[in-house]
């Protein structure tokens, strides 16, 4: 079974684990601040390798869309309760 790294073309892997890092450590901070961080980490991870054998650049590619939206939504949300100003334009 090849590996994310050989299976892919190196700067869409090496985007890949970048973001799954991220992804894990925006977990663990969420996951200790509301005291479930073995299952908040559970499923990021339980969702990296539900597509761990992907190979097509296209679905990777909304694949990394959708955890770098989530990423940054929780961002703005971490942001607006610091602030407590609203980012977002929701009505």
């Amino acid at each position: 079974m090849p590996s994310l790294q050989t299976s892919l073309p190196p700067e869409l892997a090496d985007n890949v684990i970048r973001l799954y890092r991220e992804c894990l450590r925006r977990a663990k901070y969420i996951g200790a601040r509301q005291h479930n961080t073995e299952v908040v980490v559970g499923m990021v991870r339980q969702q990296f390798k539900k597509h761990v054998h992907e190979t097509d650049p296209e679905k990777i590619q909304k694949l990394k869309d959708d955890a770098a939206r989530g990423l940054i939504n929780h961002m703005l949300y971490e942001s607006e309760k610091m602030s407590g100003r609203k980012f977002s334009n929701s009505s």
